[in-house]
């Protein structure tokens, strides 16, 4: 299982981020877990200054912004 944490203080852009890894994710039948980070302190010790984040096991893929729906799927095949 693939496990996913979205950085972000709550706004719009990081919930369609959590949304749209649900959904590539159903799409493609591959279960993941996703956990949302809103915590000012947890998000800068992942290094991240600009939110949304996304991080894949552990590892940070994407800063600032809506990932795209290409790259979501991309991380979820790997």
């Amino acid at each position: 299982m693939k496990s996913f944490k979205v950085l972000g203080t709550g706004c719009a852009k990081c919930k369609s981020t959590v949304q749209l890894i649900k959904d590539s994710a159903s799409e493609l039948g591959i279960e993941v877990d996703i956990e949302k980070i809103e915590d000012p302190i947890q998000i800068m010790n992942y290094g991240v200054m600009s939110t949304p984040a996304v991080v894949l096991n552990d590892t940070v893929v994407h800063k600032r912004g809506i990932p795209s729906k290409e790259q979501v799927q991309n991380w979820l095949q790997k």
